[in-house]
């Protein structure tokens, strides 16, 4: 099984082996249900998709009430899908996967929507020095960006050319996380170092390759 679907709960610290402090990430990791089997003679690909958190029958449309009951499970708001598997892992539809899939002291992917920071300077979004550590050709304004291009030549601002604007939520993925603890009873995993996204957000949990 290549992952799972899961929400950030909070940052935590524990000791580790050593007894030094090691900050870490709180996730809820499942229980999803495996909505739908993808093969290669039907789809043109291998996968399975995975749905997590329940959501209300009247927030659901018609399509969508009929493919939850189709798995036998009642809708739900986070649909994903997983195309990597290891030999013997393959799910059946309907089938409920929890935290057991990972192990402690291996290695996950976690990728989530980072926090949105609104519209923000130059300073903020891309780290330019500003005037204390001058760059950009700017000296006496602060904060501002300095030259965005020469006026005679090619007189036009450049494709991709960092500006201020609208900062964050963009989709981020932190990779080589190590699991710190499992705690099964509850489905939490606990992930060394921070994760992207505000508390309650979701995430996306994989098995590192």
């Amino acid at each position: 099984m290549s992952g799972l679907i899961g929400k950030k709960i909070g940052m935590t610290s524990i000791y580790d082996a050593s007894g030094k402090v090691v900050p870490c990430t709180v996730l809820e990791a499942g229980p999803c249900v495996v909505t739908q089997v993808k093969t290669i003679e039907k789809d043109g690909y291998e996968a399975i998709q995975l749905a997590y958190d329940e959501k209300k029958e009247k927030r659901t449309s018609k399509p969508l009430k009929g493919h939850f009951a189709k798995a036998g499970t009642s809708p739900k708001k986070v649909l994903r899908e997983f195309t990597r598997f290891e030999e013997g892992s393959r799910k059946k539809h309907g089938e409920i996967i929890d935290v057991s899939v990972f192990v402690e002291g291996e290695y996950v992917d976690v990728s989530g929507i980072s926090k949105g920071k609104g519209f923000q300077g130059v300073l903020k979004r891309h780290n330019f020095g500003g005037v204390g550590d001058s760059t950009h050709g700017q000296h006496n304004r602060l904060r501002a960006p300095g030259s965005i291009g020469s006026s005679s030549w090619p007189s036009r601002v450049f494709k991709g050319m960092k500006m201020a604007g609208r900062t964050g939520g963009n989709k981020v993925k932190m990779i080589n996380l190590q699991i710190m603890k499992i705690v099964k009873e509850k489905n939490l995993v606990v992930v060394k170092g921070s994760v992207p996204g505000a508390n309650g957000s979701y995430v996306i949990i994989e098995r590192w390759s």
